[in-house]
Parts: structure tokens; sequence; C-alpha cells
């Protein structure tokens, strides 16, 4: 009986892949990201010929812009936020040309947010320029999601950097041109150019010279 299931399930197999063979798959998925770019282009600032995976939460769209040649992965968060609770902000986040980035990725701004050109990025990475309050006694009295969003300065990916999966750059960092960060660091401060960077928090452990 094992055999006779087994023989049925790769006949099926078999049978679906000539129907639905997996490069046919592939071509439908890069299909429908062209259409969902297409169709979401009209939220941004400013697109250029990019292409960006569904789904997306997009908000703040406005204030958004994204260079030619550009893809973002699918399940990403963009949010440029401005409002919230009481404060009122003039956030903006800039792509460059010739980025990737990997799905799952979290980009949210209230102050600024620049990627810039033939940046390649990982899965699941996160930039913010902001956190729920300041670490003062006052701000821990409320709530985190009632605290005031407050940014400590922009963040700003320069040219050519290489960053790995699962990465964090927190506010008012720079990060030098031609840099590599290591999967998993979390970036607290700012970074030199051709430089490798790692760790938690990060520090410099190469300067490719």
């Amino acid at each position: 009986m094992k055999k006779i299931i087994l023989s049925i399930v790769i006949f099926s197999c078999k049978l679906a892949a000539i129907i639905w063979s997996y490069s046919a798959s592939v071509r439908y998925r890069f299909f429908l990201t062209k259409l969902h770019t297409y169709w979401i282009s009209t939220e941004f600032k400013s697109l250029g010929s990019c292409s960006i995976g569904y789904p997306i939460a997009l908000k703040g769209g406005k204030y958004i812009t994204i260079g030619d040649k550009t893809g973002l992965g699918k399940r990403g968060i963009l949010a440029a936020w401005d409002n919230y609770m009481e404060d009122v902000f003039t956030p903006e986040i800039i792509i460059g040309n010739n980025v990737s980035i990997g799905e799952d990725y979290h980009i949210t701004a209230i102050n600024k947010i620049v990627i810039g050109d033939n940046v390649l990025m990982g899965k699941k990475i996160t930039i913010t320029d902001n956190s729920h309050g300041k670490a003062e006694i006052e701000s821990l009295k409320k709530a985190p999601s009632k605290r005031a969003l407050y940014s400590k300065g922009p963040v700003i990916i320069e040219d050519g950097v290489w960053i790995g999966e699962k990465v964090t750059l927190l506010p008012g960092i720079t990060i030098g041109k031609n840099s590599i960060i290591g999967a998993n660091a979390v970036v607290t401060k700012s970074m030199p150019p051709n430089t490798v960077i790692g760790g938690n928090p990060a520090k410099v452990i190469k300067t490719i010279n």
C-alpha cells in the first residue's frame, strides 16, 4: 500500500511539473511583481524603473523616493511618519540606483534615511531613524506605545555598502562608502568607509586599504 501511495504522489508531482513548471511559476511571480510595482507607483514621491515585491506595508509614500534598477523584496515595511499622536514630522526616505533590499525589511523614518547607489542588503534588515521616547525617566513613566517618537538624527548609507542579513541600523549614524556589515550586527554609531563591521554593538573589525 505504501508503495502504491508513493507512486501516486510521485506521478502527481511529475504531472504538476508538466502542467505548471517551476520556471513557469518564476515567470508568473516576476509578472506579479511588475504588476504590483506599477499599481503602487503613484503612492511615491518619485519612483524609477524598479521592482517592489508583494506584499508591502507602505506608509507616507509621498515622502519616499526610489531610483532606477532598484529592487525591494516582498513582505517589507516602508514607513515615513509625518505625524504620531500630537507631533508632526517632515520625513524623507531616499533610496538610490541599483539598490537591492532582501525580503522582510523594515525601514522607518520621521527624520531622514538615505541609501546610496549600488547598495546590497540581505533579508530581515531594520533601518530606523527614530525610537519610542528618549532614555529618560519621564519617558519611562508612559507605556512604550504612548511615548513620543524621537530621532537622534538621520541614517545615511553611502554608495557601495554591503549589509548582511538581520542587521539593525539605529538613528544618527553614517555608514561610510564601500563598507561591509556582517550578519546580525547592531550598528549604533557612524562607521568609516572601506571597513568590515560586525558585532553587537557593532565595531570596525578590519580596514580595507
